[in-house]
């Protein structure tokens, strides 16, 4: 009984935002649990929904006329009766939510010609000044604006005329290099807190310092140093100056936010370079850390270090969720950290203790001279990984005979390892790709079963180290083999391996279990030899429903679908315009009092040529 009172006094204080009938976090809640209330649409009628409306938002770029492609990977935000949608050349559009007919648009105007990693932005966070509803939007180049939720307008009482330059005391030395911000920030209180995307291709680089300024004038009100400076914690773990001015070990995923503790969570990245550390000797915190702070103060309260001197390019890519899980039958306040390499990491939030154990294991050393390698890695005992972590030649895929030649040609010579296999100067065959795994789309949490859905993609790489030219800042570059991005497929994009190739996974967070495991997407030109569904690639991720169902997107097979959350069994799938590598949301509208559904499918991206700029919506006829 004593369990069961505390488990109803700390219920309020996790799920208060969630029980709203809108989705107003990019994670429907602060703590990005990807969960709705909601039971309009169940297991029995969700294969009555319906196309809604359609709103185009007249953005694509296949990388003709501009130097880069694009990618449609926001989540619409819905308050107090209106949609906020951002777009990939980094406009914010307000909606009506029922109809998607556009109220106002505010364009920011990016240099479309600059190049850069893709056009992308996955979405704005509400800010409520007083009765007052604002919006932030960070762009590609490295501003943050705030924006008049009535106008459309910048606030011109936020930094100069309503925008902040972010650049400012991290970029100073590097004014040519990539800094912006690709996800949306954090708003506590009064602050916003914003971590970065920045460049990572050369050792040294704009600083991955994750900053809040007030929210009202744009001024810095703290900083915490990614990578440590001397007298800092974890300073030690760099080897004599390598520390200065060191890339990467930045942010550009979701942060969470834990409003009632006043603790953000950060889900920071590798150091630059990504795959080569020679010049970095250590362990490198925090790279690659999920780092709990003081949300008023940017003081660190706790970390772990998911990778130690990480050189695979195996960023922390999600959200961390911030739930509530039973031990002993009392419920204890958690954060999850889903990863690339398939791990789930599940800590008490406040303290930072391990719920499920993790070891240390022994990993191989790099034979690449000059190299660092460090000695172990952490593993965790549960849950299973839950994407693939090596691969041998006797998986090679036979879904065709054109596959299967193609891809034994791009083995030939190669070596294979598991996880942590240093990449050497042969070709090295590793799973999972840089791509994970698991990626940004993150995972979704059900309160009421205390599981866990997360999307993976079965996907590898197979890449050497090369030789940089005498002279180099560093000795050795990454090279990819084969089709395009240096991932294990073929010259469709269809992985190398036998299938399946992609996975809808329900765990369990109270016992670490597997409750069910499902096959997640198809490959039309498979399906049409008579090929069973394989599974496809995918990025976006899912949300779950108190009516009893997860919606996903993500596979590159341009479908949208919905799983009854108890069995994983596919109940609705839907065609798209194209592949939606984006995270839905779902809502209430408050005129017609209809639950809609709503994803953003673009397309494009680095997997496929296919491009819309359509963002759709479903629901009940």
């Amino acid at each position: 009984m004593l369990a069961r009172i505390l488990f109803l006094i700390a219920l309020p204080l996790l799920s208060l935002p969630v029980f709203a009938q809108e989705w107003p976090y990019y994670g429907g809640d602060s703590g990005g649990m990807k969960y709705s209330p909601l039971k309009q649409i169940t297991p029995a009628n969700v294969k009555q929904l319906k196309l809604a409306w359609t709103f185009h938002t007249g953005e694509i770029s296949d990388g003709s006329t501009y130097p880069v492609r694009s990618t449609f990977e926001t989540t619409p935000l819905v308050e107090d009766g209106v949609m906020y949608v951002t777009t990939p050349f980094g406009r914010l559009v307000a909606l009506d939510p029922e109809t998607g007919r556009q109220l106002w648009s505010f364009d920011p105007k990016i240099d479309k010609d600059r190049p850069s990693n893709l056009f992308i932005n996955r979405g704005a966070a509400i800010y409520k000044d007083g009765g007052k509803l604002r919006l932030f939007l960070g762009t590609l180049d490295g501003r943050l604006f705030q924006i008049d939720a009535v106008t459309g307008q910048p606030v011109p009482a936020f930094g100069k005329g309503g925008s902040i330059n972010l650049k400012e005391g991290v970029a100073d030395k590097f004014p040519g290099k990539a800094y912006a911000l690709t996800s949306p920030a954090t708003v506590y209180k009064n602050l916003v807190i914003t971590g970065s995307m920045v460049a990572d291709g050369e050792p040294q680089g704009p600083a991955g310092d994750v900053r809040a300024f007030d929210a009202r004038t744009g001024k810095l009100v703290w900083t915490f140093h990614t990578v440590p400076r001397p007298g800092e914690f974890g300073h030690d773990t760099w080897e004599g100056d390598a520390w200065k001015e060191r890339g990467g070990i930045n942010a550009w995923s979701i942060l969470s936010l834990d409003q009632e503790r006043g603790i953000v969570y950060l889900p920071l990245t590798s150091p630059a370079t990504d795959m080569y550390g020679g010049d970095r000797k250590g362990a490198n915190l925090f790279g690659d850390s999920l780092v709990a702070l003081d949300a008023n103060t940017g003081k660190r309260i706790w970390h772990f270090q998911t990778i130690h001197h990480n050189i695979w390019d195996y960023d922390l890519p999600a959200q961390p969720n911030l739930i509530t899980l039973l031990r002993d039958g009392k419920p204890v306040p958690a954060v999850v950290q889903i990863t690339k390499t398939g791990f789930t990491y599940v800590f008490n939030r406040l303290t930072g203790k391990p719920l499920f154990d993790i070891e240390e294991r022994p990993v191989p050393k790099s034979q690449v001279p000059g190299e660092y390698t460090h000695p172990t890695q952490p593993y965790p005992v549960k849950p299973a990984p839950f994407t693939r972590q090596s691969f041998s030649p006797q998986e090679l895929t036979d879904v065709t005979p054109e596959s299967r030649a193609y891809c034994a040609k791009l083995i030939a010579g190669a070596e294979f390892g598991n996880l942590y296999t240093p990449i050497g100067l042969k070709p090295t065959v590793l799973f999972p790709s840089t791509n994970g795994g698991a990626n940004w789309g993150g995972a979704s949490f059900d309160p009421d079963t205390h599981t866990l859905y997360v999307n993976s993609m079965e996907v590898g790489f197979i890449v050497q180290m090369a030789p940089r030219p005498e002279g180099s800042i560093i000795p050795y570059r990454s090279r990819g083999l084969g089709s395009p991005a240096s991932r294990f497929w073929d010259t469709k994009l269809n992985p190398c391996q036998k299938p399946p190739w992609g996975f809808l996974t329900a765990i369990d967070l109270n016992t670490g279990e597997f409750r069910w495991r499902s096959v997640l997407g198809v490959v039309d030109e498979l399906l049409a030899k008579g090929i069973p569904p394989t599974g496809a690639p995918n990025l976006g991720g899912s949300i779950v429903t108190a009516g009893g169902l997860v919606f996903i997107g993500a596979t590159n097979d341009s479908r949208f679908r919905a799983f009854d959350k108890k069995t994983g069994k596919e109940l609705w799938v839907t065609p798209l315009p194209a592949s939606a590598h984006a995270t839905p949301a779902t809502y209430i509208g408050k005129k017609t009092k209809k639950q809609f559904v709503v994803i953003a499918a673009g397309g494009g991206n680095k997997y496929n040529e296919t491009y819309s700029d359509a963002l759709v919506a479903y629901s009940l006829p």
